[in-house]
């Protein structure tokens, strides 16, 4: 998955990510998954992101700093489950004896880790299927196509007689 936007709200107002597939096949264009975050999360992401220097480490780079320090390495996130409004995600790291650990971890600060450490993002199927937006510009244009078919069918029915 791929950053596509992050919105950070303000006072009530919370802060939202927006994942899309990578490399998207045709029937999966559409797909946006909205997670919504704290703006801490969301500026915390944006600073990852912008790759802006920093004089002291902030907790998303100790972390990472403790992992590489301890022989291990992120190779990757997931967004690995949805309960409700609730997404809960994993880290994956390898370690030098060729361990394996996953560990869990809230979507925000998964994400805020993986672009400090430039590793994939992945979301599980069924996160997918159960938590994607709806793709608002397809469910437009079948509606207009609705109603062409709607005013062609009244057009068709139409005689001389409803004229005079």
């Amino acid at each position: 998955m791929d950053i596509q936007a992050i919105m950070v709200g303000a006072g009530p107002v919370s802060s939202l990510i927006v994942l899309r597939p990578r490399t998207a096949h045709k029937d999966e264009e559409s797909i946006k998954l909205p997670i919504r975050i704290g703006v801490v999360e969301a500026t915390i992401i944006s600073t990852g992101i912008e790759g802006a220097p920093i004089k002291r480490p902030m907790t998303h780079d100790l972390l990472l700093s403790c992992i590489h320090e301890m022989g291990g390495s992120l190779n990757s996130v997931e967004i690995v489950d949805v309960r409700g409004t609730t997404f809960y995600a994993r880290l994956n790291i390898s370690c030098e004896s060729g361990r394996h650990i996953e560990i869990d971890a809230r979507p925000s600060d998964a994400i805020a880790l993986a672009v400090r450490q430039g590793v994939p993002i992945f979301a599980d199927e069924q996160v997918l299927k159960m938590a994607t937006m709806p793709d608002f510009e397809a469910v437009e244009r079948q509606e207009k196509e609705h109603e062409m078919e709607d005013f062609h069918d009244f057009v068709e029915k139409l005689s001389p007689e409803d004229f005079t």
